[in-house]
């Protein structure tokens, strides 16, 4: 029993005094109906179907023979109220299984019923009789389908909003992996294979150059910073302890890396050089790295071309190697050589997708489209492999 039903009932309580006090009608048994009737309101959503008929019941002619005691306003007062529940809380459409469906067309019934028995009271008025039991249920059933398509509208809402959230979270989850991705694969591969060097200068006897093993440690030292930077996005810290994004400013850092990881490198810059939006700037050293990355996993010491082009139509990003044959390099878009199958010539580095499951060219095309540029990668002709791609000029504000 809630508060509004507690209230509605010593509302209708009150209703019922004030109209004994001001009609003063006839019959001593008011007070004893009274006192049935007040619970009768105050559970009616508990046994709605019951209730209406108590309700029904008390409207018998049988109890009012030739109107010498008349019936009391306030009686109707608790039927209509009573017919309202019935209508609210046992609906008739919209319901699945047989019980409830016959619950419906027993309230239905009821109310009907009712009405029928206020006719016989007072043949002279039929559709007052059958108006007052009848359009209170009306109005319930109503209100009961209004508020089960407001909740069916606020479910499906509430699904619209959380596959909303679902695809967020799986872009955001898409967009870290890619981060991750690019940013550990250059950095671990060009560890892994200046460590394989050092390696084999040892087991030959030889010295080891001092500025390798400090090229491997500013490796490291990168991967972990990187970590450190994304790993403090994804926590929402907007201090200053975390780095600045890379962007093509830091190109010359990337391919003397690369250079030193045994990769000979040319660069060819044309074109006039224009501030690009941060997460463009991001994204085209992106492509590089990651183009770069695959040589050193899959060329191994090869000659590599970096072109850098701006044009009108944006930059242009190219990444050329005249690494090994074109049927070697194809394996490099199929992404499916098992990780024994195929080896670089340094460092004993595995040149299958298995580290990335073939992710590195995937990530490459979704930076460039994301921005609504183009890309495209394949073997040469005469060997090696090739890398373009364009991103439309997003200038930075």
């Amino acid at each position: 029993m809630s508060r509004t039903d507690l209230a509605l009932a010593g509302a209708f309580v009150a209703f019922a005094l004030t109209e004994e006090v001001v009609a003063h009608q006839p019959g001593g048994w008011w007070p004893f109906v009274l006192a049935a009737f007040a619970p009768l309101v105050a559970l009616r959503r508990a046994a709605p179907l019951a209730i209406l008929l108590a309700n029904c019941v008390a409207g018998l002619k049988y109890w009012y023979p030739h109107q010498v005691v008349p019936y009391r306003l306030w009686q109707l007062a608790a039927m209509i109220i009573a017919a309202y529940t019935v209508g609210r809380h046992v609906p008739l459409l919209g319901t699945s299984g047989w019980r409830a469906r016959a619950r419906g067309v027993t309230g239905l019934a009821l109310a009907v019923a009712t009405g029928t028995v206020f006719w016989q009271v007072d043949p002279v008025d039929p559709m007052g009789a059958f108006f007052f039991p009848v359009a209170p249920w009306v109005l319930g059933a109503a209100f009961a389908v209004q508020h089960r398509q407001s909740s069916d509208a606020a479910a499906a809402r509430a699904a619209i909003r959380e596959q909303r959230v679902r695809e967020a979270v799986m872009e955001e989850r898409v967009r870290i992996a890619r981060e991750l991705h690019d940013m550990v694969a250059h950095s671990v591969t060009v560890m892994v294979i200046q460590a394989g060097v050092v390696r084999r200068r040892l087991d030959a006897g030889l010295t080891v150059d001092a500025d390798l093993l400090r090229s491997i440690e500013s490796s490291g030292r990168d991967a972990v910073g990187e970590l450190r930077r994304t790993l403090g996005l994804l926590r929402g810290d907007t201090g200053g302890t975390t780095a600045a994004p890379v962007g093509l400013d830091r190109l010359d850092d990337l391919l003397a890396q690369v250079g030193e990881a045994g990769l000979t490198v040319t660069l060819r810059r044309e074109g006039t050089p224009v501030p690009l939006a941060p997460a463009a700037d991001l994204s085209a050293y992106r492509i590089v790295q990651e183009a770069l990355t695959n040589v050193l996993k899959h060329a191994g010491p090869a000659h590599v071309t970096v072109g850098l082009r701006y044009a009108a139509d944006g930059v242009h990003l190219s990444v050329v190697d005249s690494g090994p044959s074109a049927g070697a390099a194809a394996t490099r878009v199929a992404g499916l050589v098992p990780a024994a199958a195929f080896t670089s010539d340094r460092g004993n580095v595995p040149a299958d997708r298995g580290a990335g499951g073939g992710q590195g060219l995937i990530g490459m095309r979704e930076r460039a489209t994301l921005f609504g540029g183009d890309f495209d990668a394949g073997p040469r002709p005469g060997g090696g492999f090739a890398v373009h791609a364009r991103l439309p000029l997003l200038v930075a504000p």
